[in-house]
């Protein structure tokens, strides 16, 4: 991977992967009331399929992360595509909870191995300013495809059935993940032994990085765990067809790629004030659509709270990936289980809140969490930049 022209070719083959492999996830959004209805479930009961898928996530990207820095990230990357996959297409076939639950668990747990592990090979593959150009573009396509899986799920579902939606998912991802075989050229990997006990003593030792990536899991909590629940809201709020649904709600993942354009620029003009400045946004987004009753407003709002995610998440994984940059693929697992465990919390209690309050109590909640967030973020973000300008972290 050694030319720049192969370098941006398999860079736009993951980030396209990661695309379909995100959007799969954020397609659940519309699908709940759908996914419900069919199978004879309550929208909080469908929603453990998202807890699952969450969970399973998290868990096994502490797995994926080892693995990547032991046999090769492309070779992780490989086998992870194949299987989350497979998972989404037997996801359409699930006929009743425990089935969906298990296929969309298996799914997620093979996901793992894509979106970490591909940000980590991009952080090892790419030096200084052009690191954080290739993580973007890829991130872009990422977050890209949470824009469009409201859309498209929607559209499916109005027209279909949710169970296409899955299907159409995992069609496209095996054809890629086929390709990707082809197209991508191994790595080396980094580290000579595996040893997971020896790969996390280092992270564990490290009270720094891991109040750091701790913060991510408020910042899961407080995103997937309330994005879940928008579709409900939504439907609650004005009645609409999941088409209409889905079309407003993928202002969420517009605001996710306005932001991954604009954060890059913003974060040197607003210095210190930068995560500040985006939790206060996220906060007063995730209240408007808890309180307000204008679907304008809350339109507005779930571009606002894109926004916010993308500034909060993209700045928090660069800082991590800087603090181990020996170890990336394990840095970002750590990474990854804090945001996709918070979140399935947030999804499970969140659940528990809707039976109990409605969907705008999940909102009005979360929009604290994400404040205290990114006030925590500032603080250490801000204190690793100090002890980076210090010279106690290598520039690699």
């Amino acid at each position: 991977m050694e030319k720049s022209g192969k370098k941006e070719s398999w860079l736009m083959v993951l980030g396209l992967m990661a695309f379909l492999a995100n959007g799969d996830n954020y397609a659940a959004a519309p699908l709940l009331i759908n996914i419900a209805e069919d199978l004879g479930l309550t929208v909080s009961s469908a929603a453990l399929s998202v807890t699952a898928y969450m969970l399973a996530f998290g868990l096994f990207t502490l797995i994926f992360g080892p693995l990547s820095d032991r046999f090769g990230k492309v070779k992780i990357i490989n086998i992870a595509a194949i299987g989350t996959s497979v998972f989404s297409l037997l996801g359409a076939f699930s006929f009743n909870l425990p089935s969906l639950v298990f296929f969309r668990a298996m799914n997620g747990a093979f996901g793992a191995g894509i979106f970490p592990v591909t940000l980590a090979l991009v952080g090892q593959s790419f030096d200084g300013p052009n690191r954080q150009k290739g993580i973007g573009k890829v991130m872009g396509l990422m977050f890209l495809g949470a824009a469009m899986a409201t859309v498209i799920g929607g559209a499916l579902a109005y027209f279909g059935s949710w169970r296409l939606v899955y299907l159409a998912y995992g069609a496209g991802e095996l054809a890629l993940s086929l390709a990707m075989l082809k197209i991508l050229e191994r790595d080396k990997p980094v580290v000579a032994k595996l040893n997971f006990v020896s790969a996390y003593k280092s992270v564990f030792s490290n009270y720094r990085f891991l109040r750091l990536v701790g913060t991510m899991f408020l910042v899961g909590f407080s995103v997937f765990g309330s994005f879940t629940y928008s579709g409900k809201l939504l439907k609650d709020l004005t009645g609409y067809n999941i088409l209409a649904v889905g079309l407003i709600l993928s202002l969420f993942g517009v605001g996710t790629v306005v932001g991954g354009r604009v954060a890059p620029k913003a974060k040197p003009r607003l210095g210190k004030l930068f995560l500040v400045v985006a939790g206060l946004v996220g906060a007063a987004s995730l209240l408007t659509i808890s309180l307000s009753p204008s679907v304008p407003a809350v339109a507005v709002a779930l571009f606002g709270f894109g926004l916010a995610f993308i500034s909060l998440q993209s700045t928090l994984v660069a800082t991590a990936q800087e603090k181990n940059p020996k170890a990336r693929g394990t840095a970002m697992s750590m990474a990854s289980f804090n945001m996709f465990v918070g979140g399935a919390l947030g999804t499970a209690l969140n659940g528990i809140i809707v039976q109990g309050a409605g969907a705008r109590q999940v909102f009005f909640n979360s929009s604290w969490v994400m404040l205290a967030a990114s006030l925590l973020a500032a603080v250490f973000v801000t204190r690793f930049e100090m002890r980076k300008a210090q010279g106690h972290y290598s520039a690699q």
